[in-house]
């Protein structure tokens, strides 16, 4: 059964995990309707 030869370390363990953490999209108000969309995401009903 395969075992790790030395501990992993706390720093390395974190940077592991530091993708794991979960994001909140970003979100900006259309200029033009004022509603949120994703920046450098067009918008469907204007297509800007």
């Amino acid at each position: 059964m395969a075992v790790p030869k030395r501990k992993t370390s706390r720093m390395k363990r974190g940077q592991r995990r530091s993708a794991d953490a979960l994001i909140r999209p970003a979100y900006v108000e259309d200029k033009d309707s004022g509603e949120l969309r994703r920046p450098h995401h067009i918008d469907l009903k204007t297509g800007m």
